[in-house]
């Protein structure tokens, strides 16, 4: 997608120099808020952020979980990703669709063994016990893996690709404004908006 005249101020004429400046942690670095539909009605969820590039914003989870389904019937999703410290938030509208098997496996590979344990174990089932036997099984679940953790089969991944991007930044020297970039035939659209 090309990139018209930069905008005033030097914020740039697209978008994806300002999102790899902001998530310029590198992978699972940061959380945010996945909204889906669930029947028209919204959802929402944090998750951690595996991974962005231009090709778009990359989290993984369990194939059984109610997002996916959720996804599955309407792609139209929206992430909200918080940075505090520096009074900031990026609004990702688009549209997810299935990563492919090798990004989805690397991606695996890339967490910690916190994370990869988790993809075993985040259950219903196990979210039922007490902490005692969570506690037990987590341990006992660890111990009896000391090469570390092989990718479940259940675990799947998304890429979303965005249509509009919001940047909202704050300040308390003046009123907080947003920039916003929206996809177009011709490439982004871009403009500042009231914060």
């Amino acid at each position: 997608m090309t990139e018209a005249a930069p905008l005033a101020h030097g914020f740039p004429s697209g978008p994806w120099e300002l999102v790899l400046e902001w998530l310029a942690g590198g992978p699972n670095q940061c959380l945010f808020t996945l909204s889906t539909l669930d029947n028209g009605a919204p959802d929402a969820r944090t998750l951690v952020l595996s991974e962005v590039s231009r090709e778009g914003f990359f989290f993984h989870t369990d194939v059984a979980s109610r997002k996916v389904a959720q996804i599955d019937a309407n792609p139209h999703v929206a992430l909200t990703v918080l940075d505090l410290v520096n009074a900031r938030q990026l609004v990702v509208q688009g549209t997810a669709a299935r990563a492919t098997p090798d990004e989805i496996a690397q991606a695996y590979r890339d967490r910690g063994p916190y994370l990869q344990q988790l993809a075993w174990m985040n259950t219903h089932e196990f979210a039922a016990l007490d902490q005692h036997e969570r506690e037990e099984r987590w341990a006992r679940f660890s111990a009896e893996r000391p090469g570390g953790f092989v990718q479940p089969d259940g675990w799947t991944g998304f890429v979303v690709r965005p249509t509009r991007l919001t940047f909202w930044l704050g300040s308390l020297d003046t009123a907080s404004r947003r920039v916003e970039y929206s996809a177009a035939s011709e490439g982004w659209k871009a403009a500042f908006r009231a914060g």
